[in-house]
């Protein structure tokens, strides 16, 4: 029987068996010898790697590598590539479903809270995590020389234009407290060869997206700018009065415009167009403000009333609830608004509902003689948009304080948060978009009259930091929705 036996040669068995039958016993003993070893030799080759020793571990690892290849079949090696192809698909989608499913969560968080904002129905609660300012933390920015009259604030909170009785306008930054560009007033007389205004600037918008900029004044004018570079660019007329109110559509450049004269103008500061005149109150109208809808509100000073304006069914909704002239308005989401008067109160209303939702009466305490006492007025407001917070819960009038409030659930309630003493006539108020910084635009005068004076006030802009308990809240407030009104 032949057979090959694995070495550096192969060598034939024959051969091996002659020399074993030409040998003695001593060859025997070496044939012996070497039959064991051919027999090891054979067991190596056919042992497994299991019973290999350890002191060859690499050796064992390579054997039991290339054992497995040799037992494993095509078929089998596919098979294996196949499952762990599925294992490696199935893990993706499981990855690519949970983040899915995070990203969907987002998507209808910020859908919900469009529609409920489009709704008029958004009310972020920040208001109980406000914490009062530091007097030292209110800084003052002083560059006007008569009463601050209005303010606004550009979009991304950085630069603050305010308008003030000398006729002139300031744009300042925020971070700074510098100013970046002065619009000189000029003297009654010089319209025709000034650029800018000759008479009180008594309002003053800018467009949601900070292109254009708009002043109104005594003298019945209005004035477009555009707002990076203070320049020029329109004037509009038409007005028979003082133009008293100013805002544009959100999303828009369509212009709003309220004046002594009793009338609401609209505009298209794109086309330099005029586009209509609405028509309904009864006395002068001291107030305007509008979001994104195609409406605005107008408060009407001593016809007592409130009016919402809808441009496009030309139809209005009039309101009823002062006891007094009603000088100042501001929404604080698209159905419900505040208004302050001078008969000391602080209202809500819905765009539901013909009688206040809540009011508070002599909002800033009273003022006079004893026996003589008179509600202190409340000459501005304003409101933190879409939040339970508002600036008529930052109203202030001349007794000299700021005051801030907290809306009650479905805006059916005021309560007072904390207040923040002001010398002078707080003529403006206007929250940041953030919430982080609220602007008041003080004066030693009413900003519309000379009835009192306040000597030892100073007129200026005065930024007041919003604190909040939780820095989170300012990125990711809480948030509730108004339980639909019966």
């Amino acid at each position: 029987m032949s057979f090959f036996l694995k070495n550096k040669g192969n060598v034939k068995v024959s051969k091996s068996k002659e020399k074993l039958h030409g040998t003695g016993r001593k060859s025997d003993g070496d044939g012996d010898k070497r039959n064991k070893s051919k027999l090891s030799k054979r067991l190596n080759e056919e042992i497994s790697s299991e019973s290999e020793t350890e002191s060859d571990p690499v050796g064992k690892k390579q054997r039991g590598d290339d054992e497995v290849e040799i037992e494993e079949t095509a078929q089998e090696k596919k098979l294996r590539l196949a499952k762990g192809y599925l294992d490696q698909l199935r893990e993706e989608d499981e990855k690519r479903e949970e983040d899915d499913a995070f990203e969907s969560d987002l998507v209808a968080g910020r859908l919900q809270e469009d529609v409920l904002e489009q709704r008029g129905k958004l009310q972020r609660l920040i208001a109980n995590d406000l914490v009062p300012p530091e007097a030292s933390e209110i800084r003052l920015l002083r560059g006007h020389k008569l009463p601050v009259i209005c303010l606004v604030i550009t979009p991304d909170d950085k630069q603050i234009f305010s308008a003030a009785k000398d006729c002139s306008i300031i744009k300042w930054d925020v971070e700074s407290g510098k100013k970046l560009h002065k619009i000189a007033g000029g003297r009654k007389g010089t319209e025709d060869r000034h650029v800018g205004h000759t008479a009180h600037v008594l309002c003053m918008a800018i467009s949601s997206d900070g292109k254009y900029l708009a002043t109104g004044d005594m003298n019945k004018l209005i004035m477009i700018w555009e707002a990076a570079t203070c320049k020029h660019v329109y004037k509009f007329t038409g007005h028979r009065g003082p133009v008293s109110g100013l805002a544009f559509r959100r999303g828009t450049h369509d212009l709003y415009s309220a004046s002594h004269d009793r009338s609401i103008k609209v505009w298209n500061v794109d086309e330099n167009a005029y586009v209509e005149t609405l028509f309904g109150h009864q006395d002068v109208i001291t107030g305007l403000d509008c979001l994104s809808r195609e409406r605005c509100v107008t408060a009407g000073g001593r016809d007592r009333t409130v009016r919402v304006w809808k441009i496009a069914e030309e139809s209005q909704l009039v309101f009823h609830g002062h006891e007094s002239s009603i000088d100042c308005i501001q929404l604080i989401n698209e159905e419900h608004m505040v208004t302050g008067g001078d008969d000391g109160s602080v209202s809500i209303w819905s765009v539901n509902r013909k009688k206040p939702l809540t009011t508070v009466k002599r909002a800033h305490g009273m003022r006079g003689d004893p026996g003589l006492e008179q509600p202190c007025w409340v000459s501005s407001v304003a409101a933190l948009l879409n939040s339970d917070t508002v600036a008529s819960g930052a109203s202030g009038s001349h007794n000299s304080n700021v005051q801030l409030w907290k809306c009650g659930q479905g805006f059916r309630g005021l309560e007072p948060l904390f207040n923040i003493p002001m010398a002078g006539f707080v003529n403006s108020l206007k929250f940041a978009n953030s919430g982080k910084f609220l602007v008041a635009g003080v004066g030693q005068e009413h900003r519309l009259g000379r009835w009192w004076r306040v000597k030892e006030a100073k007129n200026g802009l005065y930024i007041i930091p919003l604190k909040r308990k939780d820095p989170e809240l300012i990125t990711a407030p809480e948030m509730e929705t108004e339980q639909e009104e019966r």
